[in-house]
């Protein structure tokens, strides 16, 4: 049985927001899929649905030869993780929440999703690129936030916009957390605006044996602000499911 670490990406961006990771365990058989509609290499059409984003990366352990994986997912890859859990559990050898949690949107969160969606298909993606969410902490250098607004940039405006419609109807997975019982990881970070460390924290006394990991003044993407100390939590987090030793 082959086993390996499945990375699942943010919103609005694609596969190469794992590049730190990426190029960090060359001893782990990594999958990292595009999403459907984002990223040169994902399948084509848009994200309908965060349990096809599961359905997707599953395909993709298959076609790379994976039996079962760490499932690593961050802000959307954590609520797709969330859908792997119910769809896949079989396939589930860990988890790592990071940036994420497990409610729904509020009636009011559900419309900021839906009235961005539907600017983006009116206008295109370009005010995103110019007003990225706060995807990184107010400290981050220019040259960062050049690199995540080049990635949102090659993303299909029609793509981010239905991802963002499919975050809408995404389900409540809260009542899942007390059933998950593999190990995992939650991650946090404190200069995380988008989703507070209020918000990911409780995750932790809610999944049996979880560990939480506060990483100090990386903003949303952790794992891209502060790749040193998100990989050592990771490999940590992978020694602990007998991945890697």
């Amino acid at each position: 049985m082959t086993d390996g670490l499945l990375l699942l990406h943010a919103f609005p961006l694609d596969t190469t927001l794992w590049s730190p990771q990426m190029t960090g365990f060359p001893d782990v058989k990594i999958v990292a899929p595009g999403l459907p509609g984002f990223g040169e290499m994902s399948p084509a059409g848009p994200l309908a649905s965060m349990d096809e984003g599961a359905d997707v990366a599953a395909e993709e352990l298959e076609a790379n030869g994976v039996d079962r994986a760490v499932v690593c997912g961050l802000s959307m890859g954590g609520y797709v993780a969330f859908s792997f859990w119910r769809r896949h559990r079989d396939r589930v050898r860990g988890l790592v929440l990071a940036n994420t949690r497990s409610g729904a949107d509020d009636d009011a969160g559900k419309e900021r999703r839906r009235s961005l969606a539907a600017r983006l298909r009116q206008e295109g993606n370009g005010f995103l690129v110019e007003n990225p969410p706060p995807l990184l902490s107010a400290g981050a250098p220019d040259e960062l936030w050049a690199r995540v607004k080049e990635i949102i940039e090659r993303q299909p405006a029609g793509s981010i916009a239905a991802a963002s419609l499919a975050m809408a109807e995404r389900p409540d997975s809260t009542t899942d957390l007390a059933g998950m019982d593999v190990p995992t990881l939650i991650v946090t970070s404190t200069g995380d605006t988008l989703i507070p460390p209020e918000a990911t924290k409780p995750m932790a006394g809610q999944i049996p044996g979880s560990r939480l990991e506060v990483i100090e003044g990386a903003g949303h993407l952790s794992n891209l602000e502060a790749p040193e100390a998100f990989n050592r939590l990771l490999r940590q987090h992978l020694i602990a499911c007998g991945l890697v030793k």
